[in-house]
């Protein structure tokens, strides 16, 4: 895979990556739940500051909140990749959460893709920021597609609101099609 797309949840994921990702995170996090250990964060229990981080190397469509193609099967980029992920950082008020699906499937690009963009629908309007079709951001409430592009030849749809989103991004490889499935979530705006 020569061209990498732009936004960085849609490049292979490697698990070693993500954990070591995940370590800084919550050492960062740390000195913010003792210097606030006493007060509670809005949303928090009474009993004090809540953080924490959640790495697994497993996710479902359904995690993301997305149905599963029929046939479709996980994909692995690498020996060492996983065809799933998820990670969540949380401390406080501060949220993020992101959910990764890796798979392929014989059927053609199109099949795939109007299945995928039905699916977001549910989610409010699909952007296709395949084709810049999804404007730049104007609005902090509204999603738009930003710098968010395919690899070459790729798809890539979004929809959901800018703290709540998925993406499906599609790229055909020889005589399959490799998709992935992202949930992201971070704090509201």
């Amino acid at each position: 895979m020569n061209a990498r797309c732009s936004f960085p949840a849609l490049r292979p994921l490697s698990s070693r990556l993500m954990a070591a990702l995940a370590l800084p995170a919550a050492l960062l996090l740390a000195p913010a739940a003792m210097a606030q250990s006493d007060k509670p964060a809005r949303g928090a229990s009474s009993s004090g500051f809540s953080a924490g981080v959640e790495f697994r190397a497993q996710a479902t469509p359904a995690d993301v909140g997305l149905p599963a193609y029929p046939g479709a099967v996980p994909q692995f980029d690498k020996k060492d990749d996983a065809a799933s992920l998820t990670m969540g950082l949380w401390g406080g008020t501060f949220g993020f959460k992101l959910v990764v699906t890796k798979f392929a499937t014989d059927d053609s690009l199109e099949t795939v893709s109007r299945f995928y963009k039905d699916a977001l629908g549910k989610y409010g309007p699909v952007l296709d920021c395949s084709q810049n079709t999804g404007g730049t951001k104007k609005d902090e409430k509204i999603l738009s597609c930003d710098d968010d592009k395919p690899e070459k030849g790729g798809l890539l749809f979004k929809a959901g609101k800018p703290e709540a989103y998925r993406l499906v991004s599609l790229q055909q490889r020889g005589s399959k099609v490799h998709f992935q499935l992202v949930r992201i979530e971070g704090p509201k705006r």
